[in-house]
């Protein structure tokens, strides 16, 4: 399998696993995990924003990679998101993620400073250094992160052999052709606009959303490839339509996304860990909106 081959195709973002005590539940994270096996994705993102993974521990991250892997080696491409609001720390949980056979580590740059682009590069590549034997993914995602991936910055990164690619949550498509000219795989990150990027080069999408209902991002992706560009932005308006009401509640959307899952006889996630606000009463009903847009969408593709 060629590099981009193993990185193209629909990439759902790991929602985190809790038990009924908002711990870490090893049997979740293995079910969840078992699930899109089973629906049939290309990979998983381990440990990024949907993962909630800055409310959580090294410990606990590694323990989520663990069992991530126990089922998914051999069967999933696996990208672990390994950064730390410190290099030491992000180091670690990049030596981890390599000594379990992850395909490649991704990170975010330094949150909260403001740091100069050369000192951002040094994080990365000191990351990076800590899995010498692993692809290495930027995670540009400016609206959280603060610190926006430039051309020039990108460039000092691809010096680097192991930099391969960038996951790219910016809202400009052409950002994406902007990578890709320098040389980097670039995965789609807005779920809105996933027919965007697959049209500006993306090699496959990694979202938030595609959990929820990866049948649709599946087939949007099939038909952005066969050149059927007219039924794919057809699946990516119900998309579009969903991705609004999961948003439309009082508790977070992750929250609302774990539910829908359990409404859809899917795997058992737990709620989200605070600040992350849980569900209100008033959410369950457009939970139930939520499922029924979604069996209507799959129903008609």
């Amino acid at each position: 399998m060629s590099q981009i081959e193993k990185y193209q195709g629909i990439i759902p973002a790991f929602y985190a696993c809790y038990d009924e005590a908002g711990a870490i539940s090893p049997e979740r994270v293995r079910a969840l995990t078992e699930y899109f096996i089973q629906k049939g994705v290309k990979g998983l993102y381990v440990g990024g924003s949907s993962g909630e993974c800055i409310y959580q521990s090294k410990e606990e991250r590694k323990a989520v990679l663990e069992n991530v892997m126990a089922e998914a080696r051999g069967k999933l491409t696996i990208i672990a998101h390994v950064a730390c609001n410190n290099t030491a720390d992000s180091q670690e949980l990049a030596a981890h993620a390599e000594s379990l056979g992850v395909d490649a580590i991704a990170s975010i740059p330094p949150i909260y400073f403001h740091l100069p682009p050369y000192a951002i590069a040094k994080y990365w590549n000191d990351i990076s250094g800590a899995a010498p034997n692993t692809d290495f993914i930027i995670y540009n995602i400016p609206q959280l992160a603060g610190v926006a991936l430039s051309v020039p910055l990108l460039r000092e990164m691809l010096k680097n052999p192991r930099c391969i690619g960038v996951k790219n949550s910016s809202m400009p498509t052409q950002d994406i052709q902007m990578w890709r000219d320098e040389g980097a795989i670039v995965f789609n990150g807005p779920d809105e606009q996933l027919i965007s990027g697959l049209v500006m080069g993306a090699a496959g999408g990694i979202g938030g959303t595609y959990g929820a209902m990866p049948e649709l991002y599946l087939k949007l992706f099939q038909r952005v490839k066969s050149g059927d560009l007219a039924a794919a932005l057809e699946i990516q308006d119900d998309c579009c339509r969903i991705i609004s009401k999961l948003c439309s509640g009082h508790g977070n959307m992750y929250a609302m996304i774990k539910e829908v899952l359990r409404r859809m006889d899917g795997p058992d996630c737990g709620s989200v860990r605070a600040p992350l606000a849980e569900l209100a009463e008033g959410d369950y009903p457009i939970a139930d909106e939520c499922v029924s847009m979604i069996k209507a969408a799959i129903a008609k593709y």
